[in-house]
Formats: structure tokens, sequence, C-alpha cells
């Protein structure tokens, strides 16, 4: 039923709070006149983005997601133009699921807005959401009403504002938990959703809960915000992490206070949000993170402003008033407690157990995982769940960060026949949290920033590791694989043990693409430790170097030995000689197939570029550079590793000097040999120039190089060098795209 017809629409506004009903047609209104050209795009861009409405790659109506390439069947009535702009064309609609709770009824609506408004496929995030990709922004205003009539609102599922609040997913029925952290991360997220003190952001501003300290749980060390359950003289708390982050240059959160007192939590994050909104970058979005401003103050007086801040707050009494339901609360169970029946089980439900079934801490119930193949689930998928939901649990339905949901409190007798109404409904993949379960972000299927296809190599890995699940030794079965399609990581490949991110390379008149391999990363003890890149590898490449790199580890490791041990051992420069010849790329003419990435049949050409009539295969000097500065980077890495940190911190400067010095001997500009030389004419030549200009970081790489240079005398500390490190390697990534895009266009190659 549209939101045209008047009687729905009357009955779908009486469902809905009257402030958020308001909201959304002033947003409506707001569009309405955008379309007429009366609000520029840069003034509504903002309150779009507060809505969760974003702009998506769009590509001729091919949609390649790793599973095969389908022609998108949009209604008749909404025609598309081209992708020109988010006007035109297809955009994506975040949907904000605190905590990633949801109830049957939310699962309905969210199958019916799939089927008539998207492509029918719902998408989980790594930050529980969910995701409709190719909707049309004049359908977002009625979107979003029939989410609020269901309960669910997409006001600040992005924007510069607070994102949905993650946690552990079993959170309550967590055998290794201190409590229970759900109320908590409940109240904090509506308390600062359309909070005044949260408006005036310069960046995102992420926060998490974890009942444990061991485990992923809310992943705290990679949060602005990271609170770990824990108690003191019987007293509820939380120890507090502030300022960590992933991106481009991730940095690891800082310890707050070890014990924030449960009636602290509200008013100490009101007064984070106040210092973060009052001294945080505004200009620069580069730089705009939390994570750049406790750098900048140093955690003792960023601890000192947040403390003086909190003392001048006037009291709220929705700090404490949630907390009397706390010690109460608890989740509806539809079925008493039971025993698992024995002798009713095949042996597909018997690999499912193992790997998708956690026994809770309260007997007799379990909580079940449905595996979700790169976060997509289907509306017919969507619906069939809510029928399962409601047949053996109620309304205790969950997203996880794996992109993958689970049901809480299933009576441990109904297993068996839940699994059969899964696997009917195409739902019962086991491998949950295992290396099967691989994480993956858009990539080049609808992201506009996306390098290389990590949907596609995320399904590729999925498929050859499926088929040989359970003849894997049982310390490669635990490993996670982690993909981003750009090195911003929202694939998360920086806490995975094996993390991928992607980038390209020129080979003769082509373009290849590729993927930095990241090893050494934690994920459990909440993003414990953020892995390193060793070297790029073609993308058709990386299912060799998975099964390279765990075989070696199979083979070699010692006696209990965790992989992130493994690797620290045998050190970085083994590593990368473990697959240097991967490394090595062919000519197109003997190996076309690594000039195409995963689920797209087309070439990933750089275009035509005339050749001089030797027609020889000549390598242009400057590729020859690139590479060297990629390896000055790595062994920068290496002298880290040996805790020689102001020779690393030098090598991965010398690295991003020799890289502009590329450039410009390029392009034949000339400049002289002094560091302060060559830096004067980079700034001069190319970046003032806007030659060499990132896409991803508006000209925030060429800054970590000039940034570099002033800091040359400086002293480093251990994380400052690693930091330094992480920037020269996406400086020389971008040096990769300067040189590409000369290539490109032949008329920049020269002066």
């Amino acid at each position: 039923m549209k939101a045209s017809n008047g009687l729905w629409r009357e009955r779908l506004w009486a469902a809905m709070p009257p402030e958020l009903a308001q909201e959304i047609d002033v947003f409506e209104n707001e569009l309405a006149l955008r379309r007429r050209g009366k609000l520029e795009e840069a003034l509504i861009a903002e309150t779009r983005l507060r809505r969760g409405v974003y702009g998506q790659r769009y590509d001729n109506g091919q949609r390649h997601d790793g599973r095969a390439t389908r022609q998108l069947a949009f209604p008749p009535d909404k025609p598309t133009k081209g992708p020109h702009t988010l006007w035109d064309a297809p955009g994506m609609q975040r949907i904000k699921i605190p905590f990633g709770g949801l109830t049957a009824r939310q699962l309905e609506t969210l199958a019916e807005l799939a089927e008539e408004y998207s492509d029918g496929i719902a998408h989980v995030t790594t930050r529980q959401d969910f995701q409709l990709h190719f909707v049309h922004i004049e359908d977002t205003p009625s979107i979003m009403r029939r989410l609020a009539a269901v309960g669910i609102t997409t006001r600040e599922a992005c924007g510069n504002t607070v994102r949905n609040v993650t946690g552990c997913p079993v959170a309550g029925v967590c055998r290794t938990q201190t409590f229970d952290v759900t109320p908590y991360a409940k109240a904090l997220a509506y308390f600062l959703l359309g909070h005044p003190d949260a408006q005036d952001f310069g960046r995102k501003f992420k926060i998490s809960f974890s009942g444990c300290r061991d485990e992923a749980c809310g992943l705290a060390h990679m949060h602005d915000f990271g609170a770990i359950a824990v108690e003191r003289d019987g007293k509820r708390g939380f120890e507090l992490w502030v300022g960590g982050g992933l991106g481009a240059v991730p940095q690891q959160a800082r310890l707050f206070t070890e014990f924030l007192p449960e009636e602290e939590l509200l008013p100490v994050a009101q007064a984070i949000a106040r210092v973060f909104a009052r001294l945080g970058e505004k200009k620069n979005r580069n730089t705009a993170r939390l994570k750049f401003l406790v750098s900048k103050l140093g955690i003792e007086e960023f601890r000192k402003l947040v403390a003086e801040e909190r003392a001048s707050l006037p009291f709220d009494p929705r700090w404490t008033d949630y907390l009397k339901q706390v010690e109460h609360a608890e989740e509806p169970r539809l079925k008493p407690p039971s025993l698992v029946r024995i002798g009713e089980s095949s042996g597909e439900y018997t690999r499912w157990a193992a790997t998708n079934v956690y026994p809770q801490r309260q007997q007799g119930y379990s909580t079940v995982t449905v595996a979700l193949p790169l976060g997509d689930i289907t509306a017919d998928q969507l619906r069939a769940l809510a029928d399962i939901a409601r047949r053996f649990i109620k309304d205790t339905i969950r997203t996880t960060v794996d992109q993958n949901m689970v049901l809480r409190w299933v009576s441990d007798a109904d297993l068996p026949e839940l699994h059969a109404a899964l696997d009917a409904a195409g739902l019962a993949a086991p491998g949950a949290g295992t290396i099967l379960d691989v994480t993956a972000c858009p990539g080049t299927d609808t992201c506009k920033l996306g390098i290389a296809s990590s949907r596609g190599l995320a399904a590729e890995l999925r498929t050859r590791l499926a088929g040989r699940a359970f003849q894997l030794d049982e310390a490669v079965q635990s490993l996670r694989i982690k993909i981003s399609g750009c090195f911003n990581s929202c694939g998360q490949h920086h806490v995975a043990d094996l993390g991928f991110y992607g980038v390209s390379r020129k080979k003769g008149d082509y373009a290849v693409p590729h993927f930095q391999v990241v090893l050494g990363g934690q994920w459990t003890g909440n993003a414990a430790s953020y892995g390193l890149a060793v070297g790029a590898v073609p993308s058709k490449r990386i299912p060799e170097v998975v099964d390279r790199i765990t075989g070696r580890y199979v083979g070699q490791r010692e006696r209990g030995e965790t992989f992130q041990a493994f690797i620290a051992r045998i050190g970085k420069a083994e590593c990368r000689r473990t697959l240097e010849d991967l490394m090595e790329v062919p000519p197109h003419d003997a190996d076309p197939s690594l000039y195409s990435d995963w689920g797209d049949p087309r070439e990933f050409s750089i275009g035509d570029i005339a050749t001089g009539e030797c027609a020889g295969a000549v390598v242009p000097a400057v590729e020859f550079q690139l590479a060297a500065c990629e390896r000055e980077a790595f062994e920068a890495q290496l002298k880290l590793e040996k805790a020689e940190i102001e020779a690393a911190a030098r090598q991965a400067y010398e690295s991003m000097l020799h890289g502009a010095a590329a450039l410009l001997r390029h392009r034949d500009l000339p400049f002289g040999g002094s560091p302060d030389e060559i830096v004067g004419a980079f700034r001069t030549e190319l970046v003032d120039t806007r030659m060499f200009w990132d896409r991803f970081r508006g000209g925030a790489l060429s800054n970590y190089f000039f940034k570099a240079h002033e800091n040359t005398a400086g002293v480093h500390t251990e994380e400052a060098a690693r930091q330094l490190i992480e920037e020269a390697q996406l400086f020389i990534e971008a040096c990769h795209a300067c040189y590409l895009g000369m290539a490109a266009a032949p008329e920049l190659r020269s002066g």
C-alpha cells in the first residue's frame, strides 16, 4: 500500500510520535524546495545525511554483488535518469537499529520496504544497521514514515552525529559477561538522539558497549566512546575508553577511566559531546574525529576539560531515571527452558549447531546465529525470519557487527525444528564466527569510494572455504577475514586476522585491481590491536594468499600459538617473502584474468594510451620508483618491529619524499634535490594545481607528507611512528592514483 493513499497515511501518522512525524514532514518539504531549485545541495546535504540518505555508486543499472550480475528492475513509474547526482539516480537509505534490537513486525516492515522501494534485498552493516540500496530520494520520506510507525528511525544514521550505538549481541545471555549492558546502551542511544549538545560535531561519533573485556563484544578500543562493563565493591560501572577509530589511519582508544559509576554514564557522555563539539576540528573533516582531539590535547587535559564540563551541567532526570528499571529488566521468553532432543539431528544440523548455536548462561536456552553471506537478506527471507521468530521466540532478535542476525531465548528442545525452518528459508548456512564468516563493505558494488570489489572477493573466499570448511585445521577455522573496498576500513580490515583493502596498480596500459594484505590485527580483546599492510596482491590472487598464509600457520605454529603470535614471531619480512611471487603482475596478453575484478567481467582498464612506434614494453621509471617507495614504507615496518622507533619514522618520511620526487620527475618538472625543494615543488606543481588531489580524503594525504616534513626533527613515540607508517602507505597509494590519472590523461603528463 503506497504512502499516497490518504487513509493509510492518516493511520500511519497516528502510529508515529508527533515530533518525529513533524521532522519527516520538514525533510519532505526541504526535498521539494531542492527539486524546485530553492535550496542548494550543499545546504540540504547535511540534513539528508542526518536522515540516513546517501548517494551511491551507480553503474548503468548493473549491480555486481559477488553472486551474479543482475539487471535492476525499477518500477516503470521510477525511471533511472543517469548517474549524475543523488537526484538523478538511486541512492542508499541507512536505517538505525540501536544495539541491533528488532521485533518480528519490524522485520516485516523492512521486507516491505526492500521489496517496494529497493531491489528486494536488505543489507546488515558492521554497525548493526540496515541499508536499502538503489532507493530513489523522492521515496525516502515514505520509507521514514513507515519505519517510524513500527518504532524505527533513520535519524542520525549518517552525518556528523552520534551514529548507531553498537554492542554485544549476546549481552544479557552471555556466559562471561560482568552484567547486561543492554539497558545502558539503549538509554544512552536515545538520550543522545537529537540532543542539542550532540548536533555540532565536525565529524561522526561512534559508541559501543561490551559486557566483558576479553571477547570481541563491542570492540571498545576502536570507538570514540567504548564502555566495558565492570563492577567495583558490588557497584556497577564502566571502564571507559575514548578516542579510538579505524578509518584510513587507525588509532587505539585511550583509557579515560577505570571505573565510571553507572549513574555517571549519561552525564559524562554529554560532557564529552560538549567538549568535542566545542574544541573538535570543524573546517578540515579529515582531522575532525575525536581521536585527533584526544591526541592533540593529550588524555590528561582531555579528562580535565570533560570534568569541568560535567561539573557545569544542569541536572537532567534522564541521567538516572532509567536505572530504576535496570535491575528488574528481563527479556520476554516465549517458551520454558528445555533440553536438546537426542537422536533427531542430521549431519547438516550437527555442523550448523557446532558454529551457530551459543548456549546461554540461562540453562535450557540458546542464542542462534542466522549467518547472512555478505550481510544480505531478501524480502522473502525477512518475512520467513519474522514467522520463525514468532514461532520460537518473542521479539528477541538482534543484528550483529559481523553482518549477521541472532535469535535469543530459543528453548533448546526446539533447536532441530528451528534449524529445519531456517533451512527451508535458505537461512541455515553454518560457519558463523568462523573463517567462513567473511565481513565486507559494499566496495565497488555501490560505494563511490570503492576501488576493488570487496563483496566479490568475500563471496569467492566464502565459496572456496565452504567447500572444505570441515577439513580445515581447527586453528584456521577460528580466524577472521575482513575486507574493505578502499583504505577507509569500513570492512574493519585493521582488526582482522587476515585483512584486505582495495587499491589499484598500473601495468602497461592497464589498471589492475589489487588488495593490500593486512596482518597482525586482533578481533578479540575488544579489538585489542591493529594490523599493518605487508604488500599489494592482484585481486584474483587473494584466495591463494589466504591459502598460503593459513597453510604456513598450520604447518609452522608452535603448540597453543595464536595467529597473531605466529605472525609476530615470523615477522612481517617473512610474511612478505611468502607472498612476493603473487605480487608480480604478468602482461595483459599472458593472463588477462588478472585485469578484471571479482563479480565484474569488464576489464579494469584506464583507457587506451598511445604507444610509440617501437611498441616495446617499456616500463616507465616512475613505476620502479613508486615500487621502491612501497618497499621503503615496508622497511619502516620492519624497523618498528625491532623497536628502532626513530629509524622507522625517518624511513616512512623518506618513502613519502621519494614518492613526491618520482611524480615530479615523471612530469619533467624542475626541482632541487633537497627535501625542502622537493616539498616546495610538490606543493606548487601538484597540490596547488590539484593534480595531486585524492578523491578519498580531499587532499589530506598530501598533508600527511607536509606534516611529516615539518616534524623531521621531532621525537616519535612507538604509536606516532606506527601512525606515520600508515600515513606513508596511504600517501604512496595516492601517488599511484595520481600517476594513473596522468596516464589516463596524457596532456597532464608533462609540465
